[in-house]
């Protein structure tokens, strides 16, 4: 397989999964644009040390959930390093307390939808005309395990209904830009847990984990490796799909407890 340097930008990437995506892209070759919010410092030392293995980065200050600022990010991306070939939807905003939907303040769920649906899909809009024209391009969308199945998520239902709303829509945007070289899957991550986020393969070799019937935690490496796949120039014939990187473990509680 080969692999031609392109331009990538990664969303919510200055720190977790979106960073170590950002650097296994880096190692095959492509330039990288790192957006955050808040994390400015981790950012700029990220596009510090992807620029010491030899490829273009920047940091760009965005919150995706805002339409203003998605258009302003890409047109930053293309001004300083060039038209963006590969897009990784990583950012989405994720309530950590579990609470019923009618708990939500009105505010709360537009800024979920704006941040897990409708920004990203603000972002493949604005960066589509340039993938058309180049004939080429490779976009990806966040889910959760099973997101697919569009099962009941009680206490996530904001995040939840963001993302199986973003499953249809990747099936639909892959099915409309297949002819134009244009591949859109969706990454569904498992329960990868704090430090393990930035962390490789062999960090997790050996340790156990109760709770994964693979028996291992899962890592970043494990997520951004099926990523750096599908963004080779051969996976062009994968498209519409929505692909569970979990270990097995099945991440929804169905259980209602109050």
């Amino acid at each position: 397989m080969t692999t031609a340097r392109k331009i990538a930008l990664i969303t919510g990437s200055a720190k977790g999964l979106g960073r170590r995506t950002a650097l296994e892209l880096a190692e095959i070759g492509h330039d990288v644009a790192i957006s955050y919010v808040s994390s400015r410092t981790e950012a700029e030392q990220l596009a510090e040390r992807i620029r010491e293995m030899g490829q273009r980065a920047i940091a760009v200050k965005a919150d995706i959930s805002v339409a203003q600022e998605v258009n302003q990010l890409v047109t930053e991306v293309e001004d300083q390093l060039g038209g963006v070939d590969i897009l990784i939807n990583n950012a989405g905003p994720f309530i950590r307390e579990r609470r019923l939907f009618g708990d939500y303040s009105t505010d709360e769920i537009h800024y979920m939808m704006n941040g897990n649906l409708v920004g990203t899909m603000l972002l493949d809009h604005r960066v589509i005309p340039g993938m058309r024209s180049r004939g080429w391009g490779r976009i990806i969308h966040f889910g959760f395990g099973h997101a697919h199945e569009a099962r009941s998520w009680p206490h996530r239902a904001v995040y939840a209904a963001a993302k199986v709303g973003l499953v249809s829509f990747t099936k639909t945007l892959a099915v409309e830009e297949a002819g134009s070289g244009i591949t859109v899957n969706m990454i569904c991550p498992g329960d990868i847990r704090g430090a393990y986020k930035e962390k490789g393969i062999a960090d997790a070799s050996g340790i156990h984990d109760d709770e994964s019937p693979r028996g291992r935690p899962g890592t970043g490496q494990d997520v951004a490796r099926v990523i750096s796949f599908l963004c080779l120039p051969e996976s062009d014939f994968i498209t519409g799909n929505t692909i569970d990187v979990s270990g097995g473990l099945d991440p929804i509680r169905t259980t209602l407890k109050r």
